[in-house]
């Protein structure tokens, strides 16, 4: 089931997807008059030294298999950095970009030329980012989110590189529509939140433990590779070693290095990622949040297009009693970081920054009590977890009753509590201004999206949903995922729901 969307959001998706789109020539005579600008000229060293550096291993094993005497495979490492070098200043030459009354306009490429406009009322973040090299030489990347609907590489638009001057002055630029209101002093930023050092101790409670793995694997890697041993070999040594010391031994030294690999690992990446974190209030109506070590990073987003927050927590970080909170609002990037308001810290404090985030009291968004849900409902969280590990468990009896029985028992039983606290938490509510839902076990989520933010219902009913007399609900919504679902509720409910949300949502579902 679905409803027409409001005029409103119709002229929305339709400036959107003409924004999307090349950009005509025909310009008005307005926009004519704003002069194109050049990407700044300290990207023609950057860009060529940061390609030359990823490219090293290449080269040095194109110089190092060369003959003896033969100086060929020195010209072509010296034609490879050349072409590097040619194709930074054709990069340069051939991209330009303009800030008009009502679109950023950006035209680059060389043999593929590309034409792109983002209406400038479409605009709804503007990320500030600062690789070690672009630091080096003062620069910075700004990436523009847009509410064009493109993904990907169409996602709004990228500026790399200029100044760091320029790039703050574009922020403040395209995020604040009302210049001529504010005062003319400013009133000062306002901090909502800062980096505290004790939130460490949720960094390894994080699946950034996973990749910390990988990190201080690979730096071992290279210390030893560079030292002229043979990683590979070594550690088929200490295996074999490990090995003949007894079966259970080993397991339980090669566990304990993975896990100290992880947590080593991930508060690496914790402090390369948070370090100087600071969540503010900008004066113009923004949220910003800075943070990084090497990479510095600047993330600023709309405070007029946000649509709500998200409290997540992982099933090891609700463990320790944590959590983090991520806001809802278009043109953010769909991966593991994008919106995120914070660092992994104790859940007070991720509803504390979801409540000032979103400028309401705690129990109206993700504090709120939640009504629970049918019990057909908490019946299929079971059911949906025991089924296919049912299946499982025979199999294990079947194929090695003595060796895999045991171990998929154990299974059995770990799925039947992630079944049991997927129907514990399963819950939604309304509140005065938000429509709030709660699910999940392996990353609970806790989603409060403003009621304005709603443009649309689906209501998705599966075979087994239809014997057990429930539905899916999900709001549509322009910002975050783009849908949020309320599971399993009972069809009369979900009219009441849209209907309450939307008094234009009419009939009952069959």
């Amino acid at each position: 089931m679905s409803r027409p969307v409001r005029q409103s959001d119709a002229a929305g998706f339709g400036s959107a997807l003409a924004g999307e789109g090349p950009h005509p020539d025909d310009t008005p005579s307005s926009r004519a008059e704003v002069p194109w600008r050049r990407l700044d000229p300290r990207m023609l060293v950057v860009h060529p030294v940061a390609s030359v550096i990823r490219l090293l291993p290449a080269f040095a094993v194109i110089l190092l298999t060369g003959r003896e005497g033969d100086l060929t495979h020195v010209w072509i490492s010296l034609g490879a950095a050349a072409m590097i070098v040619v194709f930074g200043v054709l990069r340069w030459r051939f991209t330009q970009y303009r800030i008009t009354p009502d679109r950023v306009e950006l035209h680059s490429g060389w043999l593929r030329r590309q034409r792109r406009s983002v209406p400038r009322d479409r605009i709804r973040t503007v990320d500030l980012t600062a690789r070690l090299e672009h630091r080096i030489f003062g620069l910075s990347v700004v990436k523009i989110g847009s509410a064009t609907g493109g993904t990907g590489e169409h996602a709004g638009l990228a500026l790399d590189a200029v100044s760091k001057a320029e790039a703050d002055q574009l922020r403040r630029e395209l995020l604040d529509r009302s210049p001529a209101a504010r005062p003319a002093e400013a009133p000062p930023s306002i901090e909502l939140a800062r980096l505290d050092w004790a939130w460490l101790r949720f960094a390894p409670l994080s699946f950034s433990s996973l990749a910390g793995i990988g990190i201080v694997a690979g730096a071992l890697f290279n210390v030893l590779n560079e030292a002229g041993a043979n990683p590979g070999r070594l550690a088929g040594d200490a295996v074999d070693r490990l090995v003949r010391t007894g079966l259970a031994t080993a397991i339980g030294l090669i566990a304990l290095t993975v896990l100290a690999a992880a947590v080593i690992g991930s508060l690496l990446l914790f402090a390369e990622r948070w370090y100087g974190y600071r969540l503010t209030r900008e004066p113009d109506g923004t949220l910003r949040v800075r943070r990084g070590l090497l990479t510095r990073r600047s993330l600023s987003v709309s405070e007029r297009r946000l649509r709500g927050v998200e409290v997540a927590e992982p099933i090891l970080l609700r463990a320790g009693h944590g959590a983090q909170t991520r806001a809802l609002a278009a043109g953010l990037t769909k991966d593991s970081q994008g919106g995120v308001l914070q660092p992994p810290v104790p859940r007070v404090e991720a509803h504390r920054v979801a409540s000032v985030a979103a400028a309401a009291p705690p129990e109206e968004i993700t504090c709120a009590p939640l009504r629970r849900h049918p019990p057909a409902a908490r019946r299929r969280r079971l059911t949906r977890a025991l089924g296919p590990t049912l299946v499982l468990v025979a199999a294990a009896f079947v194929v090695d009753a003595r060796v895999l029985g045991p171990v998929s028992l154990m299974l059995l039983v770990a799925m039947a509590v992630v079944g049991w606290d997927r129907a514990r938490v399963l819950g939604h509510t309304l509140t005065r201004g938000y429509l709030v839902a709660r699910q999940g076990s392996v990353v609970r989520r806790t989603v409060a999206l403003q009621r304005g933010g709603v443009i649309g219902w689906r209501v998705r009913q599966s075979p087994f949903q239809r014997r057990a007399g429930v539905v899916s609900l999900e709001a549509v919504t322009a910002a975050g995922s783009g849908a949020y679902s309320v599971l399993d509720v009972a069809p009369d409910d979900a009219v009441a729901l849209m209907a309450a949300v939307d008094p234009d949502v009419v009939g009952p579902l069959t």
